[in-house]
């Protein structure tokens, strides 16, 4: 456990160390902030965060990636992942000591948004449901889980960051496009309903009603567990090596 803090430490200071780490907070919000006052501030409408949090997976594309992409490929890249691998840690701490620190760094950019909230209980009358952005903020937390263990993962595969942000981006895309290439007339219907089960917009709709159904709640966990094993097998096979 101690080792497992040591690394996610590390890696989450390093975010803050760099310009990058900053950069990445104020893409995060200026995106966040752009969706709520298009939709969530607008005269004559009700004061609700549903629209954003529906959103919240295409929020997150771009910056995920950009958060996970350097975990494990800059490791690989710059020859430190031999020290890592001949240290007396395993590769299992190692990923979680990484995936840890990286998603603490995306929780730490999500708070800020709670600014919005406020605006909301201040100004809207009546005021927002409470439960409503609640089960939102968790659809948040949830899917951050699940896009830093696939960032985690595919930056475990290459030594380039820039393949594994694209990997990582694309794969997310894929999801967030599944549920509509499920209902096109040209696929097999044998087919739509695995790929509407791997859509990720359906379940955050139901989280931003305010509907936390536990199906969804183990669709993601059980997601981020399988990439992290992924990655935790991906990362030993190179000490085996």
């Amino acid at each position: 456990m101690n080792t497992v803090r040591t690394i996610a430490a590390r890696e989450l200071g390093s975010y803050f160390k760099s310009g990058a780490g900053w950069a990445l907070i104020a893409l995060f919000m200026f995106i966040s902030g752009a969706i709520v006052w298009m939709t969530a501030l607008s005269p004559g409408r009700a004061a609700s965060l549903r629209i954003y949090f529906d959103l919240c997976g295409w929020l997150l594309l771009p910056v995920a990636p950009a958060v996970t992409m350097r975990l494990i490929a800059e490791e690989i890249r710059s020859g430190t992942i031999e020290t890592l691998l001949t240290a007396p840690v395993s590769a299992a701490q190692l990923v979680i000591g990484k995936f840890t620190g990286a998603l603490g760094f995306l929780l730490c950019a999500m708070i800020p948004t709670a600014i919005y909230v406020a605006l909301l209980y201040h100004f809207a009358s009546p005021a927002p449901d409470a439960g409503a952005i609640l089960a939102g903020y968790l659809s948040l937390v949830l899917l951050g889980i699940f896009m830093v263990a696939l960032g985690t993962l595919t930056s475990a595969l290459t030594s380039n960051a820039t393949l594994a942000f694209m990997m990582c981006f694309f794969t997310l895309l894929a999801l967030l496009l599944s549920g509509a290439v499920a209902t096109s007339p040209w696929i097999p219907e044998y087919l739509r309903a695995p790929l509407y089960e791997l859509c990720i917009g359906p379940r955050l709709q139901d989280f931003a009603k305010g509907v936390a159904d536990l199906r969804h709640v183990a669709f993601f966990l059980g997601a981020a567990a399988v990439c992290l094993s992924g990655a935790t097998i991906a990362v030993e096979s190179r000490r085996l090596r």
